[in-house]
């Protein structure tokens, strides 16, 4: 094992494309045309190796064209969700044998051949989920480090591991696969999340009913069938598309699920966690829940702060990706000396931002993900024009799409709803704080702890918010956005989740279980 680690380079994320070069952009350009020339493509879910069809289907559609089919997906019933489940047990019985290399290099080649297709997965993002060029880039890189770290991290627990010795016993500790898991991703990281959670599943020797959302459907398909192309077995991953509400809670209930990976909203992850949690007959362990859940991200912006770098890092974290992040910053709360300029040049730096269709490089913002969302930032827009001053947007944007303008509110309250409760959309709370001590009390007023950042200039009021700022991902004078894989192991405190770290050195131990083994000697 040590030997096959050190042949191994030693991990580094994945560069992220800027499309400046006209190589770059003629290959996204094709990539987004090959993608527009299968508007009728049809995926079938597959249930141990099999293609199978569903009763009913359903349209994956352009949140910026609605009116364009991305891809048709069967809509699976309980039964088949049941042979999903079935079919994942029995490939346990194999692929949780299988050496620990085998299924590290499964990775590898995943990752290799994510490389090579890299422009069709971005064209996807593009197309099914209304990223830009450059988030549907970042999307897929972290894709690719997730293969490749978690390959890492595996051939690293692999093996006996050494206890504590005892004169005449042998002794060790080894980690084993839990069983089979669901494995329920996100539309808005589409691929690198659903990449990141189904590969440390699978890695560690578990089998996977996953189950997408009915957002990105298309591109879990495609994600599946790489699998199956470089090697993957028959059942270890098993793709289920449908409504969550028709499918959803049978998988979490089922008695021979053993864990379930999750991402997504805070009342979507205490009802899995809730159903987890009772015992089914035939049911003979206690489930295990991984859980990322929702966020309400707070910059605070210190008097002493670069409010240019300031403005820059709220403005980017705000409304990168639509705010449609859990990490997005949702409110940026402001020491008093220096609220009135950062809002003037946040105003004007807000109207920079260029809102359409991100099949087109020019345009930093796509649309929200669907009809509902765009209705329900839009009545938060609403109450936000009850409970502070509008600065910016406010509107539905010009298109076909669900276009939403990158939205300003200033003079919220602390204990507002624009304050408190999650958005997902472009709509921006400032907040004024009368000083620092103010300041780090309103960023930990939510029930929320996932994201946070502070600019200032400081290193005593940097060194308070290390202690005091109760966040799982902490950023100092830089967005709260933008984790790395490695870098920034993910994931954050109270009702935004389970404290897993996704990307960290501790994450695959949410995958396994730890076995100590005691041979009597001499």
């Amino acid at each position: 094992m040590a030997t096959l680690i050190a042949e191994i380079a030693p991990f580094a994320n994945e560069p992220i494309l800027t499309f400046r070069d006209e190589e770059s952009k003629r290959a996204m350009r094709e990539a987004l045309a090959n993608a527009r020339r299968a508007p009728g493509a049809v995926y079938d879910l597959i249930i141990g190796g099999k293609r199978v069809k569903s009763p009913k289907q359903f349209e994956s559609r352009n949140p910026a064209k609605p009116s364009e089919v991305v891809g048709t997906v069967q809509s699976a019933t309980v039964e088949q969700a049941r042979e999903a489940v079935a079919a994942a047990e029995k490939a346990f019985a194999t692929w949780s044998r299988v050496p620990a290399s085998q299924r590290a290099d499964l990775l590898f080649k995943a990752a290799a051949e994510v490389r090579r297709r890299r422009y069709e997965f971005d064209a996807l993002l593009v197309l099914e989920v209304g990223k830009s060029w450059g988030e549907a880039d970042g999307d897929t890189a972290e894709g690719i480090d997730f293969l490749e770290y978690y390959a890492r991290e595996m051939l690293r627990y692999d093996g006996v591991h050494p206890v504590t010795p005892i004169k005449g016993e042998k002794n060790g500790m080894r980690y084993i696969p839990l069983g089979v898991g669901v494995v329920v991703p996100p539309w808005n990281f589409a691929f690198a999340i659903l990449v990141g959670m189904t590969a440390a599943a699978i890695v560690t020797g578990n089998t996977v009913v996953l189950k997408p959302s009915s957002d990105s459907p298309v591109i879990a398909a495609k994600f599946v069938e790489l699998l199956e192309n470089v090697g993957m077995p028959p059942g270890v991953v098993n793709l289920v598309t449908g409504s969550g509400g028709a499918i959803g809670d049978e998988l979490v209930k089922h008695p021979r699920v053993r864990f379930i990976a999750f991402t997504g909203s805070k009342e979507i992850g205490l009802r899995v966690n809730q159903l987890a949690a009772e015992p089914r007959p035939g049911q003979i362990w206690i489930k295990r829940v991984v859980a990322e859940m929702g966020g309400k991200d707070s910059i605070v912006v210190a008097a002493d702060a670069d409010l240019d770098a300031a403005v820059e890092g709220v403005a980017q974290a705000a409304y990168g990706y639509q705010g449609q992040k859990c990490s997005a910053c949702s409110r940026a709360i402001v020491e008093a000396p220096v609220y009135d300029e950062f809002l003037r040049k946040l105003e004007e730096r807000v109207k920079t931002i260029t809102v359409g269709d991100p099949a087109e490089p020019e345009n930093y913002m796509g649309p929200v993900v669907n009809e509902r969302s765009l209705q329900k930032i839009m009545s938060y827009v609403e109450q936000g024009k009850k409970e502070g001053r509008l600065v910016s947007g406010g509107q539905r944007a010009p298109g076909d799409g669900w276009f939403a303008q990158p939205t300003v509110f200033a003079d919220i309250p602390p204990d507002g709803k624009l304050a408190q409760e999650e958005i997902f959309g472009p709509v921006l709370a400032v907040i004024k704080a009368k000083d620092y001590d103010q300041a780090i009390e309103i960023a930990n007023n939510t029930e929320f702890g996932l994201t946070g950042a502070v600019y200032s200039r400081d290193p005593a009021k940097l060194d308070r918010a290390r202690e005091e700022f109760h966040v799982g991902n902490l950023y100092l004078n830089r967005k709260c956005t933008g984790a790395m894989v490695g870098a920034h192991p993910f994931g954050g405190f109270n009702m935004s989740g389970t404290d897993s770290k996704a990307g960290g050195p501790d994450y695959l131990l949410l995958f396994m279980q730890a076995k100590s083994v005691s041979e009597k000697v001499g």
